[in-house]
């Protein structure tokens, strides 16, 4: 009936199977009864148990009962995914006495009553495979162990948008240091740019501004602007990161922010806070309430870089803050935990002249439109089209351009629609006599307050037309005739804006990259960090210690974004809270007198768990993550994965076929 597998150890094997019917998502195609029937003829089985739900408390406490009852030293498991419901069984196990290790998963719900619903007898019979070849492997395995490290207290977060400061001042907060690190010379992120913020339109910066000056301070945080984060090293817990601090040609502590010196400057430049509109000096202030509030010096554009003596900055200066002789300095900090929130950029239009953009004059990208609408903008508020500086009496809003396309980006961006008629409606407001044109494939307006805008909007009497525009031609006047098939009504219509908005999506920052090659985080194929599970765990990341928020993962609302830090932070205080940390117990092993010191064992290694010293391979077990790769790159054997040992799954293989 089955080939019992060599056991090396004279161990008096007892197995319980237990079989899940999981409702009707396994149990209404699979004949459970007929599989535990055959369970219980396997070796070693003394007993076996069917449950409705298995992962139910009541099925949980059916395990520990006969884990007690039948003195079971092996557990196996035939139910749905482990990813999900591993870490449940295991724990159960562990709480009646059993090493969670001694637990196998048997996933007949997925790879058998989802995949066969039209055969159930076939079904059946695979599920009997699948349970033989669990309990196989279940005779092979071995206690293993779970190593615990120490875990400073203090932390790093890498991003300084809301969600990074939301993230630091929880944390700052219980008591812990953190280190918040930002590229750009203030934090702030992405929300300082805009005018008001959807769903009640409050003034974007009245809400951020305090915000950011609440994080400078609060004491336990060290903001480290206009840096980067170059190099981590280490494991959860214990990571040393290596931060560049880019000079900022100003001394920090003696320039008050008063931007006397932006004003003598000779050199201006596109303002690339206000999206190229209006223009910057080579000296200049980010903005009037950036964090720290301190100039610098863009010396790509400044007329010392091509050697010319200006100094009319150091004479516009009165407190002597000038100073050309800094360097880029590095500094080394050690932290128990990371928070990745570097934030996002937003789909640039330009390259593939969507909708004519770079082409045509009047048409902009919707966070030109904030500028523009910013009392603090280039134009104090008032929108103009670009190739006359005339206010426009019919603007067109463009949804998902960027998102929702397989040329582009596949995924939805999350706030496009709520962007464009949150402009809309702000631009409606305050001119009454504008008319308004949204094209949309679908409105992405969820929750109780983001339907009332979007019902506001429609009140206002701004016309959505549900089609995505397929072709916009420009007028000698710089008006722009947008082509689009209203699906509504089946017909083509051809209709003239005076000014073009397009509801760029959200895409991956620039950094993310960089930072998942540092970090060793995996990207999804949209490249966005991928988190531990987008459900059970989306704010953890497959390294331990290591958490992210904001839009890292994903487009976001200011709301979910902020939420997200704190989720981050409540994660990762679990961890400074408690002082130590537990290293998963599967990791690959080192027989140093069996290396050779090849070295394709550390190429293979994502994690940087593997270096070689002395002509031999070093593992570090608290770095691996159990992913086996090493192992199977291994020539000589020197490399053996825990719980899944060649034995071990040899013992599966061996058993795919029923031998009678």
């Amino acid at each position: 009936m089955s080939i019992e597998p060599e056991l090396k150890s004279k161990e008096d094997l007892r197995i319980g199977v237990f079989i899940c019917r999981c409702g009707v998502n396994i149990g209404g195609v699979v004949d459970c009864d007929a599989v535990a029937e055959y369970a219980k003829m396997l070796p070693h089985v003394v007993c076996v148990s069917v449950n409705k739900f298995t992962c139910s408390d009541s099925g949980q406490a059916d395990i520990q009962e006969h884990i007690r009852k039948y003195n079971l030293n092996r557990v196996v498991v035939a139910a749905c995914t482990p990813k999900t419901h591993e870490p449940t069984f295991r724990t159960c196990c562990e709480e009646a006495g059993l090493n969670k290790y001694l637990f196998e998963f048997v996933n007949i719900r997925d790879q058998c009553s989802w995949q066969h619903m039209w055969e159930p007898e076939k079904a059946t019979e695979k599920a009997k495979d699948l349970v033989r070849m669990g309990v196989a492997r279940a005779h092979l395995l071995e206690p293993l162990e779970e190593a615990e490290v120490p875990v400073r207290d203090e932390a790093l977060v890498i991003g300084a948008g809301v969600a990074g400061m939301q993230a630091a001042m929880d944390l700052a907060d219980m008591g812990f240091h953190v280190y918040l690190v930002e590229k750009e010379p203030s934090i702030g992120g992405r929300m300082a740019r805009f005018d008001k913020v959807f769903p009640t339109n409050d003034c974007s910066i009245c809400i951020l501004g305090p915000k950011m000056v609440e994080v400078a301070r609060n004491r336990n945080i060290e903001i480290l602007a206009y840096s980067e984060v170059v190099d981590v090293e280490g494991y959860v817990g214990n990571f040393e990161v290596t931060i560049l601090r880019k000079p900022r040609y100003v001394d920090e502590d003696k320039c008050s922010g008063c931007a006397q010196c932006s004003e003598k400057c000779p050199v201006e430049v596109p303002y690339d806070f206000n999206e190229g509109f209006g223009t910057r000096k080579a000296i200049y202030v980010p903005f009037p309430q950036a964090v720290p509030l301190k100039a610098l010096i863009d010396m790509e554009n400044c007329l010392r870089a091509e050697g010319k003596e200006c100094k009319a900055c150091i004479k516009a200066c009165e407190r002597d803050a000038i100073d050309f002789d800094q360097k880029p300095k590095y500094m080394k900090v050690k932290v128990g935990t990371i928070i990745v929130a570097p934030g996002f950029s937003t789909y640039d239009p330009e390259p593939n002249h969507d909708y004519g953009y770079g082409i045509y004059d009047n048409v902009i990208t919707a966070m030109e439109f904030e500028r523009l609408l910013n009392a603090a903008g280039p134009t104090e508020g008032h929108i103009i089209r670009p190739s006359d500086c005339r206010e426009p009496n019919v603007v067109g809003y463009i949804n998902c351009v960027g998102s929702r396309d397989v040329r582009t980006n596949i995924y939805c961006s999350n706030v496009c629609c709520m962007v464009n008629i949150k402009n809309a409606i702000l631009l409606k407001e305050k001119r009454p006599e504008t008319d308004h044109y949204l094209f949309y494939m679908d409105i992405r307006a969820p929750f109780r307050l983001y339907e009332e805008a979007y019902n506001r909007a429609r009140e206002l009497g701004i016309k959505f037309i549900r089609g995505r525009p397929f072709e916009v031609v420009e007028k000698e006047n710089g008006n722009l005739v947008v082509r689009v098939e209203d699906t509504l009504k089946s017909e083509v219509r051809n209709i003239e804006v005076e000014l073009l908005v397009l509801g760029t999506g959200i895409v991956p920052h620039a950094d993310i990259e960089t930072l998942s090659k540092m970090l060793k985080l995996p990207r999804a194929a949209d490249g966005l960090l991928m988190e531990a599970h987008p459900k059970l765990g989306p704010v953890d990341t497959v390294i331990d210690g290591i958490f992210v928020a904001g839009c890292a993962s994903g487009p976001k609302d200011i709301p979910y974004a902020v939420s997200q830090g704190s989720g981050a932070a409540a994660r990762a205080a679990r961890l400074l809270t408690a002082g130590r940390a537990k290293v998963e117990g599967i990791t690959a092993t080192l027989n140093a007198e069996k290396c050779v010191g090849c070295g394709l064992c550390v190429a293979q290694c994502a994690y940087g768990a593997i270096s070689l010293e002395g002509g031999k391979a070093k593992l570090v077990e608290a770095l691996c993550k159990g992913c086996g790769t090493c192992v199977a790159a291994c020539p000589t054997g020197a490399l053996e994965q825990r719980h899944f040992k060649n034995s071990q799954i040899t013992a599966q293989v061996r058993n795919i076929f029923a031998v009678a």
